[in-house]
């Protein structure tokens, strides 16, 4: 994956919409490069999937400017900010899954959709990280038939899977019934090491304390906006 040069993720004096969101409209700043990692508590995880949103360009602005890949998101109609967002990897509290399908096309829809990757390839790709995670397979049950654990090990395959260029991952590791942490920090560190940006959204600060030397930087979001907090 090639690096940029700027910024993978650029929030300058981003105003967002008040009726659009529940985020304050206070201006947010935020410049998360190639590579690295950055965490940002938020007790609201409501809150937190709003500012992903913003991240992704799903919230209009009333000024300033929401970038990803130097691209501002304004400045695109919607068939380019939807392939945009396919290079994002997200990790959401919202409800994803649909009993429509079978879990496995919920995990591969985007890459099937976004890239030309072979499905053959693409098929290897979601094994790989199905068994990471502690999958026994690629799961092809409806989401219904799922338990809580597997579904959260199926979200974090979502997630990573395609080699996004961004993470945006609001926090599966404080309320899984299992423990992910090990194969969720391998995937964080292989993902970095290829170039890609995470933005890691956590409720309990506890939970990147093991992952804390290879964190660049740590934010708080409050009602007053983002607040950059010093690291001990």
């Amino acid at each position: 994956m090639k690096r940029l040069s700027g910024p993978m993720l650029e929030l300058a004096e981003a105003v967002p919409r008040f009726d659009d969101s529940s985020l304050p409209p206070v201006p947010f700043v935020l410049r998360v490069m190639s590579g690295e990692c950055v965490v940002i508590e938020c007790r609201d995880m409501l809150r937190a999937t709003m500012f992903a949103d913003l991240c992704s360009g799903m919230i209009h602005l009333s000024s300033g400017h929401a970038r990803f890949m130097g691209m501002d998101w304004d400045d695109l109609d919607d068939r380019h900010r939807n392939a945009l967002r396919g290079r994002i990897g997200r990790m959401t509290r919202r409800a994803i899954w649909s009993d429509l399908f079978g879990t496995h096309i919920s995990m591969m829809l985007k890459q099937m959709h976004h890239t030309d990757v072979s499905l053959e390839d693409l098929t290897q790709e979601t094994l790989r990280l199905s068994t990471l995670f502690g999958l026994p397979g690629i799961p092809t049950d409806t989401p219904r038939y799922l338990s809580q654990g597997d579904l959260t090990r199926a979200a974090c395959v979502r997630a990573f899977l395609g080699q996004p260029q961004l993470l945006m991952i609001e926090d599966p590791l404080e309320t899984s019934p299992v423990d992910l942490s090990l194969a969720f920090f391998q995937s964080l560190t292989e993902a970095r090491d290829r170039g890609a940006a995470v933005v890691w959204l956590v409720r309990d600060s506890r939970v990147w304390q093991p992952y804390r030397q290879t964190v660049t930087a740590l934010w708080r979001l409050a009602d007053d906006g983002l607040i950059a907090i010093r690291r001990r």
